[in-house]
């Protein structure tokens, strides 16, 4: 563990708040040289209604999760995130893995363990360091 993994995860977690969905809040913090070069929350694009889920609870099929929402945002940036932490408070997904990759984000500190585990096991694969923090 790093000296301000905690802090950082801490901070992804406020920032979570921020996410209109109801079943799960998810916040992401990309860092690179001890700045945070971009953010994420999940949720809808931009544009749409802050709703994420249907009328049955259902997560709608286009919300973004966290990880996709900071990797686009430092894209529009101009900022790289080569060799970055990505900090996260859930577990990537296969999908948000595979941004992650090509993103050349070099390490991922995530709190909470998803039921799923393809996305972790997908960065172990592809060399990216990955660590889970209970806060």
């Amino acid at each position: 563990m790093e000296k301000f993994d905690k802090s950082y995860l801490e901070m992804a977690s406020v920032w979570a708040r921020n996410s209109y969905c109801k079943r799960r809040q998810v916040g992401a913090l990309l860092v690179k040289n001890r700045m945070i070069i971009s953010d994420g929350y999940n949720g809808t694009p931009s544009g749409f209604e802050n709703i994420c889920e249907d009328e049955n609870g259902v997560t709608k099929p286009y919300v973004l999760h966290a990880e996709a929402n900071a990797i686009s945002k430092v894209a529009k940036s101009g900022n790289s995130s080569e060799d970055s932490t990505l900090y996260v408070t859930a577990s990537p997904c296969l999908e948000c893995a595979k941004l992650i990759i090509q993103a050349g984000i070099r390490r991922v500190v995530y709190r909470d363990e998803y039921r799923i585990t393809d996305g972790v096991d997908l960065l172990r694969r592809a060399g990216i360091e990955v660590e889970q923090i209970d806060l």
